[in-house]
């Protein structure tokens, strides 16, 4: 027997990106924390990468890697693995649940 609230619901949870790398084109992703060497870390703070900062993916190479992300009046490629350790903040439950308009 499987037991199952509001599958939609669910759906959107299963959904959220929870690195930098997960976001698709067009998303945007609020920084929470940055997995990264602290060298790396803070020359990327340098660019723009502080917690609490909206990133939004932009385009990426042909390859699909580097991929540039806006941050901060900014644009900045990085490689997928470098992506990847940047932490995004859960979305809070008020965003979840406001109608769109």
């Amino acid at each position: 027997m499987q037991l199952s609230g509001n599958t939609v619901a669910n759906e959107q949870y299963a959904r959220v990106p929870r690195t930098l790398a997960e976001l698709r084109r067009g998303e945007s992703g609020t920084l929470d924390r940055l997995d990264l060497p602290e060298d790396v870390a803070r020359r990327l703070m340098e660019l723009g990468f502080l917690p609490g900062h909206t990133i939004i993916p932009a385009h990426s190479a042909p390859g699909g890697e580097p991929r540039v992300y806006r941050v901060d009046g900014s644009e900045i490629a990085l490689r997928r693995e470098t992506a990847a350790r940047l932490i995004l903040r859960p979305p809070s439950k008020a965003s979840c649940n406001t109608p769109e308009l």
